[in-house]
């Protein structure tokens, strides 16, 4: 993947006997360009869903309940990055415009939260069920 490339990062967590404070984004992240929205994605255990692609938009993906594994291809050389994110971990994954993905869950319940930095146009999006010769079930 290229320095314009998908990108991890870990993100804080403030102890709290009453229950811990999970951070997820800042204005200040060197990462956060915009908002343009945000959704929250419930998948089912060992179900997947995608494959996305956004021509404009990036992707600031977490998952603060379950645990989900991405799969992101870049279609440009070729290459598959494989990436399980789960709440004990809390990290953020950006994926910018141009790349392929999929998440999948590996907990009965797992939530995704994705915020893009504009809102989401069938324009600049793609959906498909086969990349890089993986299907989607």
């Amino acid at each position: 993947m290229t320095a314009k490339s998908v990108k991890i990062f870990k993100n804080k967590i403030i102890k709290n006997k009453k229950g811990n404070i999970i951070k997820y984004l800042s204005k200040y992240d060197k990462y956060f360009k915009s908002f343009g929205e945000v959704y929250f994605s419930e998948i089912k255990f060992n179900q997947t869903k995608g494959w996305n692609y956004h021509s404009k938009n990036t992707c600031l993906i977490t998952v603060p309940y379950g645990s989900v594994v991405f799969r992101i291809f870049n279609p440009k050389t070729k290459k598959m990055l494989t990436v399980k994110i789960n709440k004990k971990d809390n990290k953020t994954i950006r994926i910018p415009p141009g790349f392929w993905f999929s998440f999948r869950s590996l907990a009965k319940i797992s939530i995704l939260t994705n915020l893009m930095n504009n809102v989401h146009s069938d324009k600049e999006s793609k959906k498909s069920d086969l990349i890089n010769n993986i299907k989607i079930k």
